[in-house]
């Protein structure tokens, strides 16, 4: 049967943890019961998280070598125990840059703002046989209004994140054919979290992600929602 028991006891990883989404998202798993690990490129910016009591590792999600270095890693033995199996994904690695109409649209800025689908591609694969083996696994983006009204201005960041939605619901579909293949209802879902801007809005994502875990995979895999006003 599908598992909807929440979050407690699952391990959720966070890359790009070192935002303030990411303080915000690691609080409500921990309090929710959650085994936390923080990933980031700087290990001053991750000691907050080290605080409250997550696992915190330094990686560039940008490298596949480094990604595939760091969930060996995490299988391994990362806490002292058998290894460490993830069951969550929030991908918060992005960033924005924009403005001067369709021609200023730099393919520096492009480039820049790709390290996010770069990041998401990487992890997602590493992680694809725990996320499917996984009893109750959650994965989950942070998109933008701007896909489904994309400006001149900003059409860099639009595309990107169309991308990265792509790939989410890929994800999805991965998860439902696995469910299938296995004779089961899907045990994990992809879920796309869309918001006009994020800033004021990060204890909302904390609480939607966290809060995945409460209703089934089938009912929220391949879904998009709204927070603010997006």
């Amino acid at each position: 049967m599908p598992e909807t028991a929440g979050v407690a006891g699952r391990t959720v990883l966070i890359a790009g943890a070192t935002s303030t989404s990411g303080l915000a998202a690691t609080r409500a798993l921990l309090a929710a019961g959650a085994d936390v690990v923080a990933v980031g490129r700087d290990d001053a910016r991750l000691a907050p998280l080290r605080a409250l009591g997550a696992r915190t590792h330094v990686c560039d999600l940008g490298d596949e070598d480094a990604v595939a270095a760091l969930v060996d890693t995490l299988h391994r033995d990362d806490s002292g125990g058998d290894g460490t199996r993830i069951d969550g994904l929030l991908h918060l690695v992005g960033g924005w840059r924009g403005g001067g109409g369709l021609a200023g649209q730099t393919d520096a800025d492009y480039r820049a703002l790709e390290t996010g689908l770069t990041a998401l591609r990487h992890v997602s694969r590493a992680l694809w046989g725990d996320f499917v083996a996984s009893p109750a696994a959650r994965t989950a983006i942070v998109s933008s209004s701007a896909v489904a009204r994309p400006l001149a201005g900003g059409a860099n960041y639009a595309a990107v994140k169309a991308a990265e939605e792509a790939w989410a619901r890929a994800m999805a579909q991965g998860f439902e054919k696995a469910g299938r293949e296995a004779g089961e209802p899907p045990h994990a879902a992809s879920v796309i979290f869309r918001v006009r801007a994020l800033a004021s809005l990060e204890d909302a994502l904390a609480a939607a992600f966290t809060g995945l875990w409460d209703a089934e995979a089938s009912v929220v895999n391949d879904t998009v929602v709204a927070l603010g006003d997006a």
